[in-house]
């Protein structure tokens, strides 16, 4: 079933992103959407991507079949007491909030029980707001539902169908379950990126050497310390529970881990690292985990006037884009002289056969 009108409560990366996403696949649903942020509206209408840009939570929302809740996770419960009353008898309620036991708690006993089906998709940038929405941040991407005891089965399965024809891979789990896989795969590694940067910082002398060197592998193990402060800090707020519980598991590993190379346990030292470099070398290359995926490529370079330009035109000529380039400094744990990023995977893999064509040699991932 193919819905006629979507609603969206919110238009920033994540709501922006599945507007255009599907705008793009299905350009007669009528899409409308209220945001705080006039720009962000006017630009959506501009492009087309809406029908409608709503002043509020207005009479026009209970005719959509599908109503997306797109606000920071906190914002997104103050929104479920103006939608009681509002939800049309056979709409679906849905959020993308990557914490979910606050919400299915707010809804349960509500009128909005039988109608709520929870979503995370787990796709992102560092970068939010509306104007860095992509039509295609969904593709491939794992997206969790979480239905409510009360929702009907017959919706659940269309709303998953629905998801699936955006291009994602949905995954109906139980919301508690989906608290403690996320705090521990993504809410976890941010606030530890976070606490690195932070505990270097701190270390860092008045000649800020720590900062000049910091490149190559420091940047990429926390780069995921870019992403919003506000939405992060609302996780930790939502996620308490199962973030403390698992923050525990982990200060008791350092420990461990401390009094190891305290002892000079080279066995336990070389398993430790052994492990670690087992599992990270099996986790599955394909598809779209809750950190956003880089991609990039390094590749070797003579450092002589107009190579980076040279290597630039050659890709630009082709119409590939560059999202971000520069010269590795500090090069300890990395191949290549120039990291290149791009903005979409399909970039990376032409940019790769392009500048071996061109006899460049390039480093992947």
């Amino acid at each position: 079933m193919i819905p006629e009108k979507i609603g969206f409560i919110g238009l920033g990366l994540i709501g922006g992103s599945i507007a255009k996403t599907i705008h793009r696949i299905y350009p007669d649903i009528q899409l409308i959407a209220y945001d705080t942020d006039d720009a962000a509206l006017a630009m959506a209408l501009e492009e087309r991507v809406i029908a409608s840009a709503c002043q509020g939570l207005t009479e026009e929302f209970s005719s959509c079949r599908y109503l997306f809740l797109c606000t920071p996770v906190q914002k997104n419960l103050g929104f479920l007491r103006k939608l009681e009353g509002l939800v049309g008898k056979e709409s679906i309620l849905t959020d993308v909030g990557s914490v979910k036991t606050s919400i299915h708690q707010a809804v349960v006993g509500t009128s909005l029980a039988p109608h709520f089906i929870g979503g995370h998709p787990m796709a992102g940038s560092e970068k939010s707001g509306y104007q860095n929405a992509t039509p295609y941040l969904l593709e491939n991407a794992y997206y969790i539902l979480t239905p409510t005891q009360e929702a009907s089965p017959g919706c659940a399965e269309e709303f998953r169908a629905f998801i699936a024809s955006l291009g994602a891979i949905p995954i109906v789990l139980d919301y508690t379950e989906h608290d403690f896989v996320t705090a521990s795969i993504s809410h976890l590694p941010h606030i530890l990126a976070s606490s690195l940067v932070n505990l270097v910082k701190g270390l860092d002398n008045s000649s800020q050497i720590m900062k000049r060197v910091a490149a190559g592998g420091f940047r990429d193990i926390t780069r995921i310390a870019s992403s919003s402060p506000v939405m992060w800090q609302q996780i930790c707020l939502t996620n308490q529970a199962q973030i403390l519980r698992l923050l525990e598991s982990f200060i008791a590993s350092l420990e461990q881990t401390k009094a190891e190379i305290a002892s000079l346990d080279e066995a336990y030292l070389f398993d430790f690292f052994q492990s670690a470099k087992d599992y990270r070398d099996s986790l599955p290359l394909t598809g779209s985990g809750p950190i956003p995926k880089v991609y990039e490529l390094y590749c070797d370079m003579v450092d002589e006037a107009g190579g980076i330009a040279a290597l630039a035109t050659i890709l630009g000529t082709n119409q590939i884009s560059i999202k971000n380039i520069g010269i590795i400094h500090n090069r300890e744990f990395e191949d290549g002289v120039l990291h290149i990023e791009f903005y979409q995977e399909s970039a990376l893999k032409d940019a790769i056969a392009l500048l071996r064509k061109y006899h460049y040699t390039v480093y992947e991932r």
